[in-house]
């Protein structure tokens, strides 16, 4: 089955696995050695696809200082093809708008479809107006996607932290699948109670409207130094003080925040919207820790059997 065919089918949980592509620096042997380890650590996971990211500073989105230092990467797309090489599975590759304008982004969408032959196209605007450098909004970037002859199936990006009363999130949801999107991968969950709430939201506001609800993928990542805790919690994940307190004075760090993911996946799937949204998850790390990039396996395991206990039908 297709990733893109699972991605429509209501009924299905999708599971993939992201990464972010070398530092821009590495030279040709180093990026190939990077993609065949990747390659060889999911080739034996039951996933639909993968999920090249495409890191951005992020440092004009708060007052507070970068935990590590940026490291720009290497393109999203030629990594997302040398992947898709190496383990024969499809790619969401991520595309960050912030340096394009009317001009530039067709000739990139031109690029991708043809160069680099991207399919899944996820889309993610800037992370502050702070940091405007574009002269294309994400709106006006995702129209020219849709409409482009290569026929991307197209994400975005969600946030269920920023879902309130005066910000409805929900409603946003809506406004991008107006306008072609026809997924949502999440920031990463470390609590459920704003998921929950998105959700219920989501699905109350799409039958309001007599929308269809939008495939949701919902972000988990495995911690165990308190050095990664902090660059999350930099990046805005939501990760209440107890939860990092509990996982952080475990004898097993990464063991206990598998198991806090477990737990958090139940909840969210433990509400009355299971069955009239379509779910998955993403598991990645956003680290470069080997024994967290290592953990990523077990998650993916771990919240493969949550979704089997709801009766979800998974690869």
């Amino acid at each position: 089955m297709s990733l893109e065919t699972t991605m429509a089918d209501p009924q299905r949980f999708a599971l993939l696995y992201g990464t972010t592509p070398p530092r821009a620096d590495a030279p040709a042997d180093r990026v190939l050695g990077a993609a065949a380890r990747l390659a060889e650590r999911v080739a034996d996971l039951p996933l639909d696809g993968l999920v090249v990211y495409d890191v951005q500073d992020e440092s004009a989105r708060t007052s507070e200082p970068r935990p590590f230092p940026f490291l720009p990467t290497i393109d999203s797309p030629p990594y997302a093809t040398l992947l898709r090489q190496l383990t024969h599975k499809p790619v969401v590759t991520y595309k960050c708008i912030a340096t394009e304008n009317e001009q530039s982004w067709p000739e990139w969408l031109d690029r991708a479809a043809e160069q680099h032959k991207v399919r899944y196209l996820s889309l993610v605007g800037l992370s502050s107006a702070k940091a405007a450098q574009s002269s294309i909004a994400l709106s006006r970037a995702t129209e020219l996607a849709a409409a482009h002859p290569a026929g991307f199936v197209l994400g975005g990006v969600a946030i269920a932290e920023r879902h309130g009363a005066e910000r409805s999130e929900s409603l946003r949801l809506i406004q991008k699948a107006q306008r072609g999107i026809r997924y949502f991968i999440s920031q990463a969950v470390y609590d459920a109670e704003p998921t929950i709430r998105l959700l219920g939201d989501y699905v109350r506001d799409c039958a309001a409207r007599n929308a269809q609800p939008q495939r949701m993928l919902l972000d988990f990542v495995p911690v165990g130094r308190p050095q990664t805790m902090n660059f999350m919690r930099w990046l805005g994940i939501a990760i209440p003080d107890t939860t990092a307190a509990a996982i952080l004075d475990d004898p097993a760090p990464l063991s206990r925040s598998i198991a806090v993911c477990r737990d958090l996946l139940r909840r969210i799937l433990d509400q009355p919207y299971l069955n009239q949204i379509p779910l998955g998850i993403v598991v990645e790390s956003v680290s470069i820790n080997k024994a967290e990039i290592g953990a990523t396996i077990e998650l993916i395991h771990t919240l493969r059997d949550v979704a089997h206990e709801y009766g979800l039908p998974v690869s």
